[in-house]
């Protein structure tokens, strides 16, 4: 059996994540027993969620326990299996971790799922047609539920939650406004994710300025927003939006290090009779089959092309995932194990 590098969660970050919070080994990958498969995996998913499971505090699941590989979707071959529905050469998304073999007890429910790649390629199953595109999916069709015509807004626009996102809602006839970090990113979002408007957070700094360019670029108010950062850019998407407008909480980036997240104008969601709902797109398991088959059908219509950031190397993990943290990804992050 192969030598398996993986990284570990070596020691809780104090403030931001760095390096030094993961420690590298080297470890022999054990035997399979009656039921188990052996994945090579081809590619590594970088996620925001991971740094708020790196802090010990109450989450909507466990945190990253210390010593052991870090969690995270994967993708790649079965190489050998003695479970009878996966043989060598199937093509398999599961959640190897950071390493470079996984061996899964196949049976167990949601452990391991094969995909086809004749059409979708296999790095897309850790993005527009993973759980990326999914969360996209989930938050759009069942929290924000837009009629066509309505203006939404989408915060981290051009990763693999907006990319997907953008699509989506263009396909329900809907008016889409990015918010995205720089001028390359927001001309990416226009000119070839389908944007109408898209919004550069790092010349909008503040909730004044960010609501002024909220204001232009939405002047009939904003019926829905997917809110993936938090912080000042909810507040803006607050002053501008619509009676019973709705807001599907994705994410908080702007809060994982660990500092509060004040909202300045809460009675705007009382004003507005809003919906404002969290949700964690893995509970919601039974509507993965309709949203992965839209999102499929989007790729094949070439109406869903994400960009890809790929770091090369296990080694180059968490290099990769702390610039993701800061924006330096352009799409999806992705590590290349082979």
């Amino acid at each position: 059996m192969p030598l398996n590098h993986q990284f570990l969660l070596d020691n809780r970050p104090e403030g931001a994540a760095t390096a030094d919070n993961f420690r590298l080994v080297a470890v022999d990958t054990p035997a399979l027993q009656d039921g188990q498969v052996l994945v090579r995996h081809h590619y590594l998913s970088l996620d925001p969620y991971m740094r708020g499971r790196m802090n010990d505090a109450k989450s909507y699941a466990a945190c990253q326990p210390l010593g052991e590989v870090m969690q995270g979707g994967t993708v790649g071959e079965v190489m050998e299996s003695r479970h009878p529905g996966y043989a060598a050469g199937d093509k398999v998304v599961g959640m190897g971790g950071w390493q470079e073999w996984s061996v899964v007890d196949a049976g167990v429910p949601g452990s391991l799922r094969k995909v086809d790649t004749s059409v979708v390629p296999l790095s897309y199953y850790l993005g527009a047609v993973g759980m990326p595109g999914v969360t996209a999916w989930y938050g759009l069709t069942q929290i924000i539920d837009p009629k066509p015509g309505q203006t939404l807004v989408v915060s981290a626009a051009t990763g693999a939650v907006g990319s997907a996102f953008v699509a989506l809602a263009k396909a329900r006839g809907c008016r889409v406004v990015g918010i995205a970090g720089g001028p390359e990113k927001c001309a990416y979002a226009t000119d070839e994710l389908g944007f109408d408007a898209c919004i550069d957070h790092r010349q909008n700094g503040d909730l004044k300025s960010m609501a002024q360019a909220l204001k232009a670029a939405c002047p009939d108010g904003i019926d829905g927003h997917f809110e993936n950062v938090g912080g000042y850019i909810l507040d803006a998407v607050l002053l501008r939006a619509n009676a019973f407008a709705r807001v599907a909480l994705c994410g908080m980036i702007a809060g994982y290090d660990g500092q509060p997240l004040p909202l300045a104008n809460p009675a705007l969601m009382l004003i507005n009779r809003m919906r404002v709902e969290g949700f964690i797109v893995s509970e919601h398991m039974q509507l993965w089959p309709q949203a992965l088959a839209e999102l499929s059908q989007l790729v094949a219509a070439g109406k869903l092309r994400p960009r890809e950031s790929v770091a090369q190397g296990l080694a180059a993990a968490p290099e990769a995932f702390l610039g993701m943290l800061k924006g330096r990804n352009f799409g999806k992050q992705l590590v290349k194990l082979i």
